[in-house]
């Protein structure tokens, strides 16, 4: 997998030592998610998911916002016939693309600076973990504008934080800090604005370093963590990848 820089996309992706780095580059938008933008973001997921190679995956925004949200023009658009085919197929491909975050078989960080606003607060909360600005802004937006929210927004929060958390930044359009997004549990850890990207690479670093035991963690991650499965059921369901894990360190002896 190379830079996407050249290209011309929005959306740059660049490997390094066993993680990836994807920069949603739109400043002039406060890195809004256009239609092409959203399905440029799948496909760059898709080919990081599919490289063995990769532990681990940090996203992040250029400049002085992590992302604003969905475009204004594609909101808009929606508006005009919200049911309608054109309309309904551009929000699914922004909802697309923080559910594929979601779903990678590899640990993934925000690394939040600046805002994020609406469905960008989506994207940040379909990461495994947030490393974010102590003067970051996390941003529902969507009653002060009078639109319901989208893309599971309420879920996203209320399954980190709980339903008043959901409730306070949904429905009373309150804004919180980074500080205060670590405190309600919504981020693992605030810094300094200069300090964001180099602590998430450092965790993503820690997976690096062996992507086929990221992988398998991730995996069991997803199929166990769940507060609604049984503490038994998890428990025979890691077996499997515990063994493989004993039989991986057996072999390396």
């Amino acid at each position: 997998m190379s830079s996407s820089e050249d290209r011309g996309d929005t959306i740059h992706v660049a490997e390094c030592d066993g993680y990836a780095i994807i920069s949603i580059n739109d400043v002039a938008k406060r890195n809004a998610l256009t239609v092409d933008s959203a399905k440029r973001l799948v496909e760059i997921l898709d080919d990081i998911d599919s490289d063995n190679s990769i532990g681990a995956l940090v996203i992040r925004g250029e400049g002085s916002t992590f992302c604003s949200g969905a475009d204004l023009n594609t909101l808009g658009s929606a508006m005009d016939d919200p049911a309608g085919e054109v309309a309904y197929l551009a929000l699914s491909h922004i909802y697309n693309a923080f559910a594929r975050l979601g779903s990678m078989s590899i640990p993934t960080i925000a690394a939040v600076r600046g805002s994020a606003v609406g469905a960008g607060l989506n994207l940040a909360l379909a990461a495994d973990i947030r490393i974010v600005a102590r003067n970051s802004r996390l941003i529902s937006g969507f009653a002060k504008i009078g639109l319901q929210p989208g893309g599971g927004h309420f879920n996203l929060i209320a399954r980190l934080s709980s339903h008043e958390v959901a409730t306070a930044l949904g429905i009373f359009s309150q804004e919180i800090s980074g500080e205060r997004a670590v405190e309600l549990g919504l981020a693992w850890e605030a810094v300094q604005d200069e300090l964001v990207e180099g602590r998430a690479i450092e965790f993503a670093s820690i997976c690096a370093s062996d992507p086929e035991y990221s992988r398998m963690a991730v995996q069991n991650l997803r199929l166990t963590a769940s507060p609604s499965i049984p503490w038994g059921v998890a428990l025979q369901a890691e077996r499997a990848a515990q063994i493989w894990s004993l039989r991986r360190q057996a072999s390396r002896r």
